[in-house]
């Protein structure tokens, strides 16, 4: 009896600890984190779209850098970029984690990742890109709409009342003067001369290589690679290999990815009714840019 007891407990012990570890694994699946054992493994992260917010990305890394068998980062960039800020958010996260951390980064650009998306992939300890992939265009882009004329033919003028001369700087009723006009060119002047840092930065180039090639102009992946501006040519899968061999991982990598976690009402409209429809967090009307047009 005493044994027949002991195995029941013995066996109700092993399904509960069996029940347990699937628990643990689906949790872990479900919010896209590591297991503490299992082996090294390599982080997945995508930046696709156009850069609006860094907090998830930003987040991202935050939990991968606290993830012991997470060895390396690959992101995965299919982006024109996008708003200035959340771009070097991104950028000084990426350069955070290598430094504090030792972990390697990859970048591998898909599509797109041109302005902002290179921006982003600059920070990275390699890049890897396609021949075929859409990138540099190192620039800087602001667009102010001028309603001034439709305004007047709908009847409908617009009364400012302002203290200081500026405060209604960039006007969408009005042309520019031309000491707005210079104030704004100084702005974007300084952006894009933090763009050119950046990439002179990451790169390990001198600004008098990358000043050059920062005139917005885009260049293939082939192209790009010449130029230095990457490192080799790959799709994603080459890019997890490199990363692989450069931490010591042998044999097929594992991989641990985010999945998506919130479901929007308003990102299914926009993908349902294909109306280009601004999402939450989206740019305002005027910005400064690090965007592909």
């Amino acid at each position: 009896m005493a044994a027949g007891r002991g195995r029941r407990l013995i066996l109700q012990s092993l399904v509960g600890l069996a029940l347990f570890l699937v628990l643990v694994a689906l949790a872990a699946a479900f919010l896209g984190t590591s297991l503490p054992f299992g082996g090294d493994r390599i982080a997945l992260v995508a930046v696709e779209g156009t850069i609006t917010d860094a907090r998830d990305i930003v987040a991202q890394l935050h939990r991968y850098r606290d993830q012991p068998n997470v060895k390396a980062v690959v992101l995965r960039i299919d982006s024109p970029g996008g708003a200035v800020a959340p771009s070097q958010e991104i950028y000084a996260e990426v350069v955070k984690l290598r430094q504090e951390t030792g972990k390697l980064v990859v970048a591998s650009l898909g599509g797109v990742a041109a302005s902002g998306g290179y921006y982003v992939a600059a920070a990275a300890d390699r890049i890897v890109a396609n021949p075929g992939t859409i990138t540099g265009s190192i620039g800087v882009i602001m667009q102010i709409p001028n309603l001034g004329g439709l305004l007047e033919k709908v009847g409908i003028r617009a009364t400012v009342i302002k203290a200081g001369q500026f405060k209604d700087l960039a006007s969408i009723t009005r042309d520019l003067t031309e000491p707005e006009r210079q104030i704004l060119q100084g702005v974007m002047d300084d952006v894009h001369g933090q763009f050119i840092e950046a990439v002179a930065t990451g790169r390990h180039l001198d600004r008098s290589k990358v000043e050059p090639l920062a005139d917005g102009r885009i260049f293939s992946g082939r192209q790009a690679l010449a130029l230095g501006l990457v490192d080799e040519l790959g799709d994603q899968a080459d890019a997890v290999d490199r990363a692989a061999k450069l931490v010591g991982i042998t044999g097929r990598p594992r991989i641990v990815q985010e999945r998506r976690s919130r479901f929007s009402l308003w990102d299914l409209a926009r993908e349902q009714l294909g109306l280009p429809l601004p999402g939450p967090g989206a740019a305002p009307p005027l910005s400064i840019q690090y965007l592909w047009q």
